[in-house]
């Protein structure tokens, strides 16, 4: 499952015509390169859940036949249904278990390992993280002996030293006592999660790019610039 169903303000002017992920990244829409990087992590099936703009993602991205890939885009609807209320929308599409990233980021992990962790893990949602001491973002996760101890996006502690990666594997049941159609942020989920001991971490040493904001564009651009291998 994608992400890609925000408005990107902090992409602005750039977005005021197009939506994030088709935003350009060293000429090629990062829809292109996200979706190839997954094909070429075994990956074969993907539901991109779209909003703002989100008839120019369907357009563009077609079946996934062009990816390698079958890809069924499902719209939020009238109103923007936030990322966990989207995911709920889909959610008779989705298996019993499902990798969730955001539309926004390029991420160079092992999905196999990260599937295999899950189930080994034997808990309900996989967050992967990173030690990221505050270098790329705001550190919002406590981690430790392979478990998530702590989460939030609008608490940080002192001893938050990992962030998450912005990879995830939930079980599809979480979702179920969401409303149909009604807003929700996967955010509060994975909080609720965490404080129940459910949420097994993996920890990927690679840094995360993203393109979220004009620096995060930059940066990625760069690293494909210099990468002899920009898909992997």
């Amino acid at each position: 499952v994608i992400l890609a169903g925000g408005q990107a303000t902090r992409l602005r002017p750039i977005t005021e015509t197009i939506p994030k992920c088709l935003v350009e990244v060293s000429g090629v829409p990062f829809i292109d390169l996200q979706l190839r990087q997954l094909a070429v992590q075994g990956i074969t099936e993907v539901v991109l859940l779209v909003g703002y703009l989100g008839e120019m993602v369907a357009r563009h991205v077609s079946t996934g036949n062009n990816y390698g890939l079958k890809v069924k885009v499902v719209p939020d609807g009238p109103r923007l249904l936030g990322t966990a209320g989207s995911i709920r929308a889909a959610l008779d599409l989705l298996p019993q278990a499902f990798f969730v990233l955001y539309g926004d980021s390029y991420l160079r992990c092992s999905y196999a390992e990260i599937q295999l962790a899950f189930l080994n893990g034997q808990r309900p949602v996989l967050m992967t993280v990173h030690r990221n001491e505050r270098r790329w973002d705001t550190s919002n996760v406590v981690f430790a002996d392979g478990r998530v101890i702590s989460y939030s996006k609008q608490h940080f502690l002192p001893e938050m030293n990992h962030i998450d990666y912005g990879l995830m594997v939930f079980r599809r049941e979480l979702f179920n006592s969401i409303p149909v159609a009604h807003p929700a942020d996967l955010a509060d989920i994975l909080a609720a999660q965490v404080k129940k001991g459910n949420v097994t971490g993996f920890e990927v040493r690679e840094r995360f790019y993203e393109i979220g904001s004009h620096a995060g564009l930059r940066d990625l651009e760069e690293f494909l610039g210099s990468s002899p291998s920009p898909q992997t």
